[in-house]
């Protein structure tokens, strides 16, 4: 993302964010849905309605501080809620909940990056914006995809991990928000995930 912070920057973060994940969270809900689970429905959360998804923390305050102090938002919407005893497929239907998350972030990032590269003109204020918007969505699929409890990555991995393991992720679950801030603050993971989002902006068409 730009180095260029100044307050157009920061509202045009905060607008892809709340887009971005307002889609995440409910692509969610809806294929919890389609797999039998009403629990996300009940719960008012199968709704493109950001006030149903949006953590005023998490999602706004947090992002506009670690982009001020880190350059790169750190950020969070309000978990969706589902009830495995309802889900068809047992865990492989929780990980196909859990995968329609970031992969909902995928597409949005090459929807943005085919209008950044064949639609709009070079350096104008909505070209400059969708690669901000194409950045973070890239930037959210490759997060979200670590396998580390509680993010969606640690649910694909859950529905394959053999029972050892799958009670290790049942342990550090509690504390695995602490241990991704950790680690992604570390130069170490930092510049892994930096590397492989533009490996992945890099396959955008």
């Amino acid at each position: 993302m730009t180095d260029s912070i100044n307050l157009t920057y920061i509202i045009v973060v905060i607008v892809s964010i709340i887009v971005s994940l307002v889609i995440h969270e409910f692509m969610h809900a809806y294929v919890g849905h389609l797999l039998g689970d009403s629990t996300a429905q009940e719960q008012g959360r199968l709704t493109l309605n950001p006030l149903k998804h949006v953590d005023p923390f998490m999602t706004v305050i947090l992002p506009i501080i670690t982009i001020l102090i880190f350059h790169a938002p750190i950020l969070a919407a309000k978990p969706v809620p589902f009830n495995p005893d309802r889900v068809k497929f047992d865990e492989f239907g929780a990980a196909m909940i859990a995968a329609a998350g970031p992969f909902s972030n995928l597409l949005l990032a090459i929807i943005g990056g085919v209008l950044v590269n064949h639609v709009l003109p070079g350096q104008t204020f909505w070209s400059d914006a969708f690669t901000v918007f194409t950045e973070l969505n890239v930037a959210l699929f490759v997060f979200n995809l670590l396998p580390i409890p509680p993010l969606d990555g640690s649910r694909v991995l859950y529905a394959v991990a053999p029972e050892p393991l799958q009670e290790v992720m049942r342990t550090i679950e509690p504390y695995g928000l602490f241990v991704i801030f950790a680690l992604v603050l570390s130069a170490g993971l930092g510049g892994f995930l930096l590397s492989l989002n533009q490996s992945v902006l890099n396959l955008l068409p």
